[in-house]
């Protein structure tokens, strides 16, 4: 199979069968062989009855409903899955993501050689609310993973079928998908300038809690993507560092004390001062992370349970 279309969604009714016949429309003048995997993150407005029409229709629409609302990422995840194209191509449902670039991301990936290619909105249709966070995310992204890419969170995304296969999109991580394959040994990402289309239907479905996610997303991808193999590098070298500033600390205490009697010189009890309970503090804490580090370790080494959604559709698809 030529192309896999991969298009989570949630509340989109209005858009589907547009988006739809646009696909086909753009895929088949193409020809090329492919199919559509829809994953329904917990719709309640409809989409479900809408995807089972079009599955009716088209043996090459494929629908995987999720019981209740998972989040762009668990979409992925799962529509990664079941994709069985050599190319996989990724587009939000709510029609701002063009078909028509279809053809031009396939051609990135099969002749010019590209792992992944990401779509860039150079002139976007979003309010400054959302395009001004976004510009700081990209910039932060592009300093902590050296990736140079102007749009990390563009839906619009073409792969490699051993692309989507290599990754693990879980949390939010669907905004840093581009690192978590460089994380995995695919480097040559390349980019396209893509047409971004205003709403046509509904509102969007991202609020403020994005401005709160993203940091914290950012901040997880920069510490896993060094140290999820080996969290011992991190906690156990700080920790152990600690520990021996604490000790050396608590001793340079209990050796001036040692010699100021050693010379007869009145000397204050310990714990009355509070440099030792900066040193116990410090040892204390030193500890607790060389422990953390070690527990992750036995974690990773013992769990390899991948994470499960409450799938409760499944239209055209092979078990």
């Amino acid at each position: 199979m030529d192309l896999s279309l991969v298009i989570p969604l949630y509340n989109e009714e209005e858009s589907l069968i547009e988006l739809y016949d646009w696909i086909k429309k753009t895929i088949e003048k193409e020809g090329l062989s492919y199919e559509v995997i829809f994953v329904n993150d917990g719709s309640n407005d409809g989409s479900d009855k809408v995807l089972a029409k079009l599955a009716a229709q088209d043996p090459r629409v494929k629908v995987i409903g999720f019981r209740r609302n998972h989040g762009k990422s668990a979409g992925l995840n799962v529509g990664f899955a079941a994709a069985e194209g050599d190319v996989v191509i990724t587009m939000d449902a709510d029609l701002q993501d063009s078909p028509d670039e279809i053809p031009g991301l396939m051609e990135m990936i099969n002749d010019q050689g590209y792992d992944l290619v990401s779509g860039w909105k150079k002139k976007r249709y979003d309010p400054l609310s959302k395009t001004i966070p976004t510009k700081f995310y990209n910039w932060a992204t592009r300093r902590i993973s050296k990736i140079e890419l102007h749009d990390f969170n563009c839906g619009l995304k073409a792969y490699r079928n051993e692309v989507v296969k290599a990754v693990d999109v879980h949390g939010e991580m669907h905004r840093y998908i581009p690192v978590l394959a460089k994380n995995a040994g695919f480097i040559k990402i390349g980019e396209k300038v893509v047409q971004h289309q205003s709403r046509k239907f509904g509102t969007t479905k991202f609020g403020l809690s994005r401005f709160i996610n993203g940091p914290l997303d950012l901040l997880t991808l920069a510490f896993v993507s060094k140290f999820s193999k080996r969290p011992m590098h991190f906690f156990g070298l700080y920790g152990t560092l600690m520990m021996i500033l604490g000790f050396i600390s608590a001793f340079f205490i209990g050796a001036q004390k040692l010699y100021a009697l050693s010379m007869g010189l009145k000397a204050s009890l310990v714990v009355t001062n509070p440099f030792f309970y900066i040193s116990l503090a410090t040892m204390v804490i030193g500890v607790q992370l060389f422990l953390v580090g070690f527990i992750a370790e036995l974690i990773i080494r013992n769990s390899n349970k991948p994470v499960e959604y409450t799938v409760d559709t499944r239209i055209n698809l092979h078990d």
